[in-house]
């Protein structure tokens, strides 16, 4: 296989960070007024979350363009695993909604972006399971969101920020993606829907589970997800392949505009590693022990070692408004080797 393009590049407008900044702000606030009675503020956006232990399986005979970073050389980590919701506040699975799962690689040596965090031994990567988004960049993603706060007013409040005909392409795009049934996280194949570096080249990332025996229907609890996955666990384990898309061209795979899914006729999917969350009990003491530990914990794509450094606007934005959303909710320190669940 050939080697993929290395000609990508960002583009950083003037005055961005100066903007990034008042978005992080905005949610900061958001934040703020989502907490309950004035108690400890939880996480800007998704908030609705439940976690597991697994480990994370870097592939040997990866192509030499792949072997960048934590895929460098065959190693099998510890990681945890957080499925959410995107609603900045808790709210039934039913609910029509973003779904994400991030993961946190445990034991990575190398420097790592955050000043502050250089040694830290954790990868972070965020994913949700659409290819794509339905915003252009960062500067929508926040008018939409912050319109959001008050659903009567979400249609007239995006009218004015983004006029009538970005309006009427994004506003069915954004009901699609957040309205698609969802009946188990454990068969869900998730996106990154944004690129990060892979040394000298730049790829999003797909988590594409290994299981196919998704229920047709939807369950009816509030919290069926993760009622879901907690079954299926007692069961036996859940396997994703972890798959790396190279940027082609700014035309197929652009860096910028997230909108655009990279297809897998331009962009092949290549496999390079293994998640796997192993056989466990989701609701035993040290299931539950996990579990508040795992809400504790910030996930950050800027959580990163140098060659994987996020890459485009919403990641920009993302550098800025976690960090305070993190500050504000005094999540807890980056886990080193052990965890003592053990």
């Amino acid at each position: 296989m050939a080697s993929p393009s290395t000609e990508w590049k960002e583009t950083v407008p003037a005055g961005e960070a100066t903007a990034f900044e008042g978005y992080a702000e905005a949610l900061r606030e958001m934040q703020r007024r989502a907490a309950v009675g004035g108690g400890k503020p939880g996480r800007a956006l998704h908030a609705k979350g439940f976690g597991a232990t697994a480990s994370f399986t870097v592939l040997p005979d990866l192509p030499a363009h792949a072997r960048q970073g934590l895929f460098a050389t065959p190693a099998t980590y510890r990681a945890y695993v957080r499925y959410s919701n995107g609603n900045g506040t808790p709210q039934a699975d039913g609910k029509p909604d973003v779904r994400g799962v991030a993961i946190k690689v445990i034991g990575v040596a190398g420097k790592k972006i955050i000043p502050g965090l250089e040694n830290a031994k954790t990868q972070d990567f965020l994913l949700i399971r659409t290819p794509s988004l339905p915003f252009r960049d960062a500067h929508e993603f926040v008018k939409v969101i912050t319109a959001a706060s008050n659903p009567l007013l979400l249609l007239p409040r995006v009218l004015g920020r983004l006029g009538l005909r970005r309006t009427l392409g994004l506003l069915p795009r954004l009901a699609k993606s957040v309205g698609a049934p969802i009946s188990s996280v454990a068969t869900t194949p998730y996106y990154s829907a944004a690129a990060v570096q892979c040394g000298d080249y730049a790829v999003r990332i797909a988590l594409v589970s290994q299981a196919t025996d998704a229920s047709a229907k939807p369950g009816t609890s509030p919290d069926y997800l993760a009622e879901e996955l907690a079954a299926r666990l007692r069961r036996g384990p859940v396997v994703y392949d972890v798959r790396l898309q190279f940027y082609v061209d700014d035309a197929r795979t652009p860096i910028e505009d997230f909108s655009v899914e990279w297809l897998a006729a331009d962009a092949p999917p290549l496999t390079v590693a293994r998640l796997t969350v192993p056989q466990q009990d989701t609701a035993s003491p040290r299931g539950r022990r996990v579990a508040e530990y795992i809400e504790q914990l910030s996930f950050d794509p800027w959580h990163a070692l140098e060659a994987h450094r996020p890459l485009g606007n919403v990641m920009r934005a993302r550098n800025t408004a976690y960090r305070l959303s993190t500050q504000e909710r005094a999540a807890a320190a980056e886990p080193d080797v052990g965890d003592g669940f053990d």
